[in-house]
């Protein structure tokens, strides 16, 4: 009986080292070989859709969902020419997209650059991670990363460092830091790094989304 509670105890601790051993080693690798934060989202160019003109917005298509080509007409403002008769003066997008909000209300009067939708392009989206600073030296342009979106926990995908900030987020803030006072406290700043999406598999990514990011070293 002794000799069987021996080999079962030699059993047990052998499973936890082999068990700690690739603990270690799992450990030792995502350190090592890569560089992971979920502090990253989803992001594209934000593109705002004005009124050309003051006047009256008329034949407004602006529905959410509705996707434009560059200077395609979604929309008419109708004004009061020189001669007191009405002229139409049409509301074109400045770019490929799809209308992600609509701010345009049908007869309403706006002001010359009041803005009645923003678009996004579906086709351009990339990932903003935000790197701490003291890391940004293990980041080079080119690396491969794997992306891992909150809303598609099933789906891995597959990018590269594209560009690398030149500022730190905070330097965009409204109210960025500063150390001009005798009780500042550092704290850690963060550097955005662009990361493109080589494929987005089919899966309905969009702007805003949270992320996890696995930068390969």
């Amino acid at each position: 009986m002794n000799t069987k509670r021996l080999v079962l105890l030699n059993v047990i601790i052998l499973i936890i080292l082999v068990g700690g051993g690739f603990a270690a080693f799992s450990y030792y690798n995502r350190t090592v070989n890569y560089l992971t934060t979920d502090n990253a989202q989803i992001n594209g160019q934000q593109v705002s859709v004005a009124a050309t003109s003051n006047g009256k917005l008329t034949d407004w298509k602006g529905s959410v969902g509705s996707q434009y080509s560059k200077d395609d007409t979604v929309g008419m403002i109708t004004t009061t020419g020189a001669d007191g008769k009405p002229v139409q003066v049409p509301v074109t997008v400045p770019t490929n997209g799809t209308v992600v909000q609509n701010n345009g209300v049908e007869n309403a009067f706006v002001a010359a650059g009041t803005p009645l939708a923003i678009e996004y392009d579906f086709n351009n989206l990339w990932v903003t991670a935000n790197i701490d600073e003291t890391k940004i030296d293990e980041i080079a342009k080119g690396q491969d990363v794997d992306i891992y979106v909150d809303a598609f926990p099933n789906q891995i995908l597959k990018g590269k460092v594209q560009q690398i900030g030149l500022a730190t987020a905070g330097t965009f803030s409204l109210l960025p830091s500063t150390n001009s006072t005798s009780n500042y406290t550092k704290v850690t700043q963060v550097v955005p790094v662009k990361v493109s999406i080589d494929d987005n598999k089919g899966v309905a990514i969009v702007p805003g989304m949270n992320v996890t990011v696995r930068i390969h070293k």
